[in-house]
């Protein structure tokens, strides 16, 4: 086993990658390792771990900014949001349920790295997008910041969202600023019960065409949905649409979307409480968890144009025992494949090569996602300029070598 190095402070990390590279070691970033078992296997000399960087540095509600050390347990934060009548309106995942690890143990840093968005993510834009400032340690162990306080802060590069999905790759994140958003007063989510994915694709484009602002496109097919519980549907497939904001803006939308939606089919509704049930319910992806009747299946993720959700998913089918859960108005879809060999990663990429997109491997044994592109392989120019990238933060390879690709 990896030793692991515990700096308690940033210039604690600034040491631990300068000994690394005098000592031509390899470093794997965690924060509290719920994402360790997501993509290819870590081979790497070591562990930074960065769990004890932790604390909001500072917090100000009137200006929605919010600065924390990397290893900040995502749930402190999100507590003194909630306090304050804020959230984080990218409505981060939590992968706990999915990958057999402990819930409400992601931390602030992990969260950006791994660029982890929502349902909401259709509305209020990714992770990528509230990340305003970062101070961070590269692989050539130098100190850089960027970005800052404000949300329109133009010095220098945009270094935010390049670190944002690099996965700790690229450089350690210390101390991270976002940005902050008022928590809605209420929401209700709108039902159509009993579309298949391909009309429920149309459903979705017409609430997400209309005024109705809607903040969560979701379908789930009969199997899927009774998993998430008995308040949803028995029996027939769902598809569900948010609506947020306060009390009687809520009423008047929840009225309209039903107008818009009532030539689908039949339709229902979830007042708050069951709404927010079955959000943090999809948002988790709760019904592939790891402790549940789909526990044991390969779990991929997919992102594609939402009019091509339920096409990719249906060639993915043809080839393979899989089962969907599809987010982001079509665009995001989860499928869930039967554990048998790396045929389901041939359907999964053979999809995204017809529909365009890319996928990533969430949840599978070590030995397949060390044998299979974990995250989309990149060829031709957008391959070299990763190379490129990866070289200028870390030429040695001292971050994580090959956590994303071979060789990278």
């Amino acid at each position: 086993m990896a030793d692991a190095l515990r700096p308690r402070d940033a210039k604690d990390v600034e040491g631990a990658v300068q000994w690394a590279l005098a000592h031509r070691k390899s470093l794997e970033i965690v924060g509290h390792g719920t994402k360790r078992s997501l993509g290819r296997p870590a081979q790497v000399d070591a562990t930074l771990d960065l769990a004890g960087l932790a604390g909001v540095t500072l917090y100000e509600p009137e200006e929605l900014v919010l600065s924390a050390r990397a290893g900040t347990p995502l749930s402190e934060i999100e507590a003194l949001l909630d306090a304050a009548g804020q959230q984080l309106a990218f409505e981060p995942m939590d992968f706990g349920r999915l990958l057999g690890a402990p819930s409400r143990q992601a931390t602030i840093g992990g969260v950006l790295a791994a660029n982890l968005s929502g349902p909401r993510r259709i509305k209020a834009g990714a992770a990528r997008d509230h990340f305003l400032g970062v101070a961070a340690v590269s692989g050539r162990g130098e100190v850089f910041k960027a970005g800052g306080r404000v949300v329109k802060n133009v010095t220098g590069y945009d270094l935010c969202k390049l670190l944002a999905g690099s996965w700790g790759t690229l450089a350690a994140m210390t101390d991270v600023t976002i940005k902050t958003l008022p928590r809605p007063e209420t929401e209700a989510t709108v039902i159509v019960v009993g579309l298949d994915a391909a009309r429920a694709m149309q459903a979705m484009a017409a609430a997400m065409g209309s005024s109705c602002d809607v903040s969560g496109a979701a379908h789930l097919a009969a199997d899927v949905a009774a998993r998430v519980g008995d308040d949803v549907a028995v029996g027939r497939s769902v598809t569900v649409l948010r609506i947020e904001g306060v009390a009687p803006s809520v009423a008047h939308r929840t009225d309209a979307l039903m107008n818009v939606l009532r030539p689908f089919g039949a339709l229902d509704a979830l007042g708050e409480a069951q709404s927010r049930a079955l959000w943090e319910a999809i948002r988790d992806v709760v019904p592939f968890a790891a402790g549940g009747p789909a526990g044991k299946r390969i779990v991929w993720r997919l992102s594609v144009a939402p009019t091509k959700g339920a096409a990719a998913a249906q060639l993915i089918a043809q080839r393979a025992d899989a089962a969907f859960l599809y987010d982001w108005a079509g665009g995001l879809v989860w499928a869930a494949l039967a554990p048998t060999d790396d045929v389901g990663a041939a359907a999964v990429h053979g999809a995204v090569a017809s529909y365009g997109g890319h996928a990533t491997l969430i949840r599978a044994p070590a030995a397949l996602r060390a044998s299979v592109a974990a995250f989309e392989a990149h060829t031709g120019g957008l391959a070299a300029l990763t190379k490129r990238v990866k070289d200028a933060f870390d030429p040695r390879g001292v971050l994580g070598p090959g956590r994303m690709w071979a060789g990278v």
